[in-house]
């Protein structure tokens, strides 16, 4: 079943981003709207590791279409650290670009990692 918010041309083929917005594949969404969808990592690094990505398939930090997003993605961020209980405590937000970034996943994603202690620098 194809999402309710995003139109089929927005959707790559072969993103596994793609897929879950979709709902070809299943996650454990926290948070949906028109633009954004945020959910569970599979492979969580910390008590709270959130992936927050914009439901049109925008490959990079940098690409066309990445800015008009942003404060979305980063309004959503900030609502979702309240109700996850990381607000106070402190979180990070990462987001990996390209190869040496360590991006793995070709659809631009904001990693929201809290409910530990931060070290620094990251590696």
């Amino acid at each position: 079943m194809l999402s309710k918010y995003i139109p089929e041309e927005m959707i790559r083929v072969g993103c596994i981003f793609c897929s879950i917005v979709a709902r070809d594949i299943p996650a454990s969404i926290i948070y949906e709207d028109e633009r954004i969808m945020a959910f569970r990592d599979i492979n969580p690094v910390a008590g709270q590791h959130i992936l927050v990505i914009p439901r049109q398939h925008i490959e990079r930090f940098d690409a066309e279409g990445a800015a008009e997003h942003a404060a979305d993605i980063f309004s959503v961020i900030g609502q979702l650290v309240k109700e996850l209980g990381i607000a106070d405590s402190g979180y990070r937000v990462v987001c990996n670009t390209g190869p040496d970034g360590g991006q793995t996943v070709d659809h631009l994603h904001f990693h929201v990692l809290g409910g530990r202690p931060m070290q620094w620098p990251p590696g």
